[in-house]
């Protein structure tokens, strides 16, 4: 069964969030408003969306594959839990050699609503943890 996401949209500059293809898991997040972002500069882009993500549910934003591939445009910090009612922002960084400037309308991220369980917390001695394959080798050490 589907969950509903309520939207409030602030600004008629931004169209309301669709999934552009059918099978897709994150929708656009549009600019609510004209911004540049020099290179190795990052911003916090208005959406101009206030929303109500469901209970058991948290909503992740993710870079457009076009505008990271051709611009350096990538996205940070963009967990948004069920709880929180203000208006969406996009965390961006310019990683690219030129600035990039930012429309009204255009879309600069997507989102995908994600599951998930809430844990319980259990503190263990060291060794009470169960063993595994892997154990402690960390960054790198399943090979290039």
């Amino acid at each position: 069964m589907k969950k509903t996401l309520k939207i409030v949209r602030m600004s008629d500059a931004v169209p309301m969030p669709k999934y552009d293809l059918k099978g897709d898991a994150g929708f656009g997040l549009y600019v609510n408003e004209r911004l540049t972002v020099n290179s190795m500069e990052r911003a916090s882009i208005n959406t101009g969306f206030k929303m109500e993500i469901p209970v058991g549910c948290v909503a992740i934003i993710y870079e457009r594959s076009g505008l990271s591939f051709k611009h350096g445009i990538i996205t940070y910090g963009n967990v948004i839990d069920s709880g929180y009612r203000g208006e969406i922002h996009v965390g961006v960084f310019n990683l690219g050699k030129e600035p990039y400037t930012f429309e009204p309308g255009h879309k600069v991220a997507q989102m995908v609503i994600h599951n998930y369980e809430e844990m319980k917390f259990k503190e263990v001695k060291d060794g009470e943890l169960a063993k595994s394959d892997r154990g402690e080798r960390g960054f790198g050490s399943t090979g290039k």
